[in-house]
């Protein structure tokens, strides 16, 4: 492991000056350090301060051309300073932090750099690099953050009780960095998070998200999970989530597991470049399972209606985790809800019609839907799984046909409800919505074209059955 060297940029000369002048010692601390051992890029530059965070940055600002814009928090006793060359640069005096055992919020009060480094949550995270002009540079690890780092492991500067009974958050954190970075938590660190993981409870439900979310976008994300699961953290936080571990057996009948297989999914999308929504309705695309299995001696175990119960319990979940509510949270819940559909589609008599409808309910999500159900093909058969790839390959093809002919993606019905009202002289009503339903179907069906012509004689002939007759038709047809 290379010892850590600041990036040749002026901005830490400056601090460095700045800091002299004050005269009060200045280390760029924490993940930034962390990062340039590793060989990763990071945006984060945290500089800390044996005194007055908010003077330093003041002095810094003042020195740039055109005076940097320093940006006071003096709530929390941080300045932030937006730079070029660096990016947003947070200073803040050195601390030390005591804690009560019924709140995670820290008393907070000046403090060494020793007391500073040892309130860090875990060793590859206490090194820094000097900002002094004495010994500009020079590598500060108290408390052996670099073998740390070179032997992979996540570990707590004090002991780890005391760490994650303070600020239980962290017990999340040595999860997402094992599963960003691949690395092991120590022994005595993992025994620690199922001894304190009652803890969790008093963090917010916002911040327990950030950190879910960043496993969830780990390079295999299943590593986190496994974690959470075998600390007790997921039943915690995510219940239903670990309500899909286990095997249930009767006879010679026993399903899948249907957490592993899950995670199996997740770590597929994320192979695929798949977004952090995309991984989401991976995670979520089993969730009912539990909720609907039932067996069946003739035939065993079966989950039927899991997408559909799924798909409903989506905008509770998101509303549980705290997570967005609109757009994200639609894509998801259409995604669990259809995940079923193209694989009922590996037939060779799969229908246009059958096509036609799968496009219109995914919409412009077609892809994604397709990558998710390529995911869900874990079948550990290699012969069945390629022939399930051939199949879909084939469904692909056909998806595509019928998109270039008809265009359904961004499908809609040339007869709407307000040209229906203008030609049966209705008002919003049953019949109205009835009469849109009906054109659509008989679009998705391929008994006419989306073109005005044909469909509004069909939409005249299902008035007729309704008893309904034409008005204000020419009107509507120029």
């Amino acid at each position: 492991m290379n010892t850590p060297k600041l990036p040749e940029l002026p901005i830490f000369r400056t601090i460095a000056e700045a800091a002299a002048e004050l005269g009060q010692p200045a280390y760029v601390i924490g993940g930034y350090v962390r990062d340039l051992a590793l060989g990763r890029d990071s945006k984060d530059i945290d500089v800390v301060t044996v005194g007055d965070g908010i003077a330093l940055a003041q002095a810094v600002g003042n020195k740039l051309k055109g005076k940097g814009r320093v940006q006071v928090f003096k709530n929390f006793g941080t300045a932030m300073l937006p730079t070029k060359e660096a990016g947003d640069i947070e200073f803040v005096g050195a601390r030390k932090e005591s804690y009560r055992a019924e709140s995670r919020k820290p008393e907070v009060e000046a403090g060494t750099l020793e007391e500073d480094l040892a309130r860090r949550d875990f060793t590859i995270n206490a090194l820094g690099l000097s900002l002094n002009p004495e010994n500009f540079g020079e590598l500060v690890d108290r408390y052996e953050g670099m073998k740390d780092l070179a032997s992979k492991t996540i570990r707590t500067p004090l002991g780890p009780d005391v760490t994650f009974s303070d600020d239980p958050l962290r017990m999340m954190r040595a999860v997402r960095f094992a599963s960003q970075l691949n690395f092991d938590i120590e022994p005595d660190t993992f025994d620690a998070i199922i001894r304190n993981k009652d803890r969790i409870k008093i963090v917010s439900q916002e911040r327990i998200t950030v950190e879910l979310n960043k496993i969830i976008e780990s390079p295999t994300p299943s590593y986190g999970f496994k974690l959470l699961f075998q600390t007790g953290l997921l039943q915690l936080i995510f219940a239903k989530m670990a309500l899909l571990h286990g095997v249930e057996k009767v006879g010679t009948h026993a399903h899948k597991d249907n957490f592993y297989h899950t995670l199996q999914v997740l770590d597929n999308v994320a192979a695929a470049g798949g977004d952090l929504w995309l991984r989401w309705a991976a995670v979520l695309h089993d969730i009912a399972k539990p909720a609907t299995k039932r067996y069946f001696p003739k035939v065993g175990w079966t989950f039927h209606g899991h997408e559909d119960k799924g798909a409903r319990w989506v905008p509770g979940i998101f509303t549980d985790l705290k997570l967005p509510l609109g757009e994200e949270m639609r894509m998801v819940q259409k995604l669990v809800r259809l995940h079923l559909r193209p694989i009922a589609l590996v037939k060779e008599t799969v229908t246009d019609s059958a096509v036609r409808r799968l496009l219109f309910e995914a919409g412009e999500d077609i892809d994604r839907l397709m990558l998710l159900c390529r995911a869900d093909i874990t079948s550990k058969d290699h012969t069945r799984k390629e022939r399930y790839l051939r199949n879909f390959a084939q469904v692909e093809e056909k998806l595509k046909e019928v998109e270039e002919k008809d265009h359904l993606r961004s499908f809609r019905p040339v007869i709407t409800g307000e040209i229906i009202m203008e030609t049966f002289g209705l008002k919003p009503s049953r019949a109205v919505g009835e009469l849109k339903e009906a054109v659509m179907e008989a679009i998705l069906d391929g008994i006419i074209t989306n073109e005005m012509e044909p469909a509004m004689a069909f939409l005249l002939e299902q008035g007729a059955t309704k008893g309904l007759s034409r008005g204000g038709t020419e009107a509507v047809l120029e």
